[in-house]
């Protein structure tokens, strides 16, 4: 049995019969961290002791080589450290079906980008089933398939300079989420977090 880090994760996700068990615990985790983001820094400081070298392998997970090691951990958990609280996410319908549509997408071939195959953007994708306002954003997970192993790889942003995806995760601009997980076929799993400040599902 996979540990979960210690901690329960919070509030279970009402109302969202459209999203898969992985998805809503994926939505409840980004709202844990966002909530409570001191609280996280013990799964991070988990997390830390399942590297090798710059291999990463949690319990039950595929091994990941990253590029900066148990570095970016550490900066991860000084991050956390002063890491004011943001406002929960409300999760969209519309936003996880356009979030699904990018599974399907990329999945099968084994492709990895944020631009669809048919030439589609994030914004695109979600304004197929509602409008999005404000403010929008994607992140995108490969290879972990427990909700607590995908946040904390996107919190700590192995190899991205700028970490964008952990920016978007605390953006307080964000006010709605949409999550949609699948199969991949060259990393087994894929989970896509579109984010916006504000979503008009479609009647």
């Amino acid at each position: 049995m996979t540990p979960h880090l210690g901690l329960a994760q919070s509030d279970k996700v009402d109302k969202t019969e459209y999203l898969s068990p992985l998805e809503k615990a994926v939505v409840s985790e980004i709202n844990l961290v966002r909530t409570s983001p001191k609280k996280y820094i013990s799964f991070l400081e988990q997390f830390k002791k399942y590297y090798d070298g710059k291999v990463s392998k949690p319990p039950g997970e595929i091994s990941i080589l990253t590029q900066e090691g148990t570095g970016a951990v550490i900066e991860a958990i000084r991050f956390l450290r002063s890491q004011k609280p943001v406002p929960s996410l409300r999760p969209s319908k519309g936003m996880s079906l356009g979030a699904k549509d990018h599974i399907r997408d990329q999945g099968a071939p084994g492709a990895s980008e944020h631009q669809g195959r048919d030439g589609s953007q994030p914004w695109e994708r979600v304004n197929r089933y509602g409008t999005w306002q404000k403010t929008i954003g994607e992140n995108i997970s490969f290879g972990y398939d427990k909700a607590r192993f995908i946040v904390i790889a996107l919190l700590i942003d192995d190899g991205v300079p700028h970490r964008g995806h952990r920016k978007n995760i605390f953006n307080p601009d964000f006010r709605v989420i949409g999550v949609a997980c699948g199969e991949h076929r060259t990393y087994r799993t894929i989970c896509v977090i579109t984010f916006a400040g504000g979503y008009q599902e479609k009647d």
